[in-house]
């Protein structure tokens, strides 16, 4: 049993002697399936603090949550209760009516959360937020401490940094970075991972202002030392699955990854002793801000339809409150964008360190809405590019045709 299960403990055993005899049902459907047992706390602890309210947890795998969830909804068959995704795939269900109103009036907490979490279970058609957001993700660059320790290596500030490094590691007879390409997504991660800090905030900014488009050249700068430091990626990276690229560096046979913050999790689970260090993507000249780019992943909605509104909006201000989003960072191990939660984790206390220099994760957060989507875009062409089929250059021009097909900034450059 967990600590955060113990501290409940009595709370939970005196409200069941409490609870009245028909107490009110509601339902609530997730996708995070590996995280059954921490949810099964949660909703303990809620339900001694609400003995009048059950909740029934259903958690359907990731990959045919969002297709059994709409089919729900459209049927007048979904969860009172539910999680949702972010951004582009969270409007899909939002736009359908589908979604319980939410705002400081109904759940008082929200007037606290950070802004850029909110707008990304925010419908833009209404600006209406209809989901409390559950964590960020951060992508950045990881690296094994021990191993660099061990070959006196200093955790790398610039690319010029970032490439002797790299020649060390392989003079070690290790590979530098485990990142394959064969996964499309992958590139996505790469490029802003690697990217964020060439690019700066002030291309992210005025990419939303219609002041520059990807081909400006801090973008297409960013993409031409990916692909120069591609040269330190395993050989035949390009046919390289994810799965195999995490073996690599789980298992030490790498020194650093790119990927996000939902990595560190994943690596201890393959290998419990591997100790983690994350930085920021490099910059080009020392001094330079280092970024990275953060996103937000989902939230928990009410169904608009429910019968049970009272008791939903209670378990939504359950979810929305400082004591779940600290039990959710101490049991998941990830970085809660409730104002208040501390991180006992050093590993998550370094990522929530390195969101206070970021900027967004571009095309999740801003281009993931029409299509092409931005993120289909980039993972497509910086795939090529990787393979030597494409120039950094081109990569540029045809993600801004790609995006000027319905951005209306991009139809004017």
């Amino acid at each position: 049993m967990t600590p955060f299960a113990k501290t409940f403990l009595v709370a939970t055993a005196v409200a069941g002697m409490a609870a009245p005899a028909f107490a009110e049902d509601i339902s609530f459907w997730g996708w995070r399936v590996e995280d059954v047992p921490q949810y099964e706390e949660f909703i303990e602890t809620f339900e001694a603090e609400n003995p009048d309210i059950n909740v029934n947890l259903r958690m359907i795998e990731a990959v045919n949550y969002g297709t059994i969830l709409s089919t729900a909804l459209a049927g007048e068959a979904g969860p009172d209760a539910m999680m949702v995704r972010a951004y582009g795939s969270f409007e899909s269900v939002a736009s359908g009516g589908y979604l319980m109103p939410l705002s400081e009036e109904n759940v008082p907490a929200l007037k606290d959360f950070p802004a850029d979490a909110l707008k990304a279970e925010t419908l833009r058609a209404d600006n209406t937020i209809y989901a409390i957001p559950f964590a960020s993700q951060t992508m950045m660059v990881l690296y094994n401490k021990d191993v660099f320790s061990e070959l006196g290596l200093e955790p790398p500030k610039t690319w010029d940094d970032m490439k002797a490094a790299a020649e060390a590691l392989q003079e070690a007879g290790l590979y530098a970075f485990a990142n394959g390409t064969a996964d499309a997504w992958q590139n996505e991660v790469i490029t802003f991972g690697l990217g964020s800090s060439t690019m700066g905030k002030a291309f992210y900014e005025d990419v939303m202002s219609g002041d520059a488009d990807f081909t400006d050249p801090r973008f297409v700068d960013a993409l031409t030392r990916i692909k120069d430091m591609s040269q330190y990626f395993p050989d035949g990276f390009i046919g390289l699955d994810y799965a195999s690229s995490q073996q690599l560096f789980a298992t030490g046979m790498a020194g650093m990854f790119v990927g996000g913050s939902y990595e560190i999790a994943a690596m201890k689970g393959m290998n419990p002793d591997i100790n983690i260090g994350a930085i920021p993507a490099p910059v080009v000249n020392e001094g330079n801000e280092g970024l990275v780019a953060v996103f937000y992943d989902g939230g928990y909605a009410g169904n608009a339809a429910t019968e049970h509104k009272d008791a939903v909006l209670k378990f939504l201000n359950f979810l929305a409150s400082k004591e779940f989003g600290q039990a959710f960072a101490n049991e998941l191990s990830n970085i809660s964008p409730i104002p208040g939660v501390t991180f006992d984790n050093p590993d998550l206390e370094a990522v929530a360190e390195l969101n206070k220099t970021s900027m967004p994760y571009m095309m999740l957060v801003n281009f993931r809405f029409d299509q092409p989507s931005g993120s289909t875009l980039v993972q497509e062409n910086v795939q090529k590019m990787m393979a030597g089929e494409a120039t950094p250059e081109e990569v540029g021009a045809t993600v801004t045709e790609g995006l000027s097909k319905y951005y209306e900034p991009f139809q004017n450059n």
